[in-house]
């Protein structure tokens, strides 16, 4: 398994009506945050620790929240606001 992002529940629920271009800076924090993940937790789908609390990560335009789940190698972006 590879480490990924994933929209939850689904990208229209999550971003659906955001503007293309802050869709883009928020596509790019979530790779960002996959690359840290994938250092942070080398093997996740062994990783037998507590879960890391769900964060914000803010961009220019916003931010958004997200919850890395080690054991599925994902970063799951739950929600996103843009000013």
């Amino acid at each position: 398994m590879t480490w990924r992002w994933e929209y939850d529940p689904s990208e229209a629920y999550v971003i659906g009506g955001a503007p293309p271009a802050f869709v883009a800076e928020v596509e790019k924090r979530a790779d960002e945050l996959v690359r840290a993940a994938a250092a942070f937790y080398l093997d996740g789908t062994q990783y037998e620790g507590l879960g890391p609390k769900g964060d914000t990560a803010h961009i220019d335009s916003g931010f958004l929240v997200y919850l890395i789940v080690p054991r599925h190698e994902c970063v799951y972006v739950r929600q996103v606001t843009w000013i």
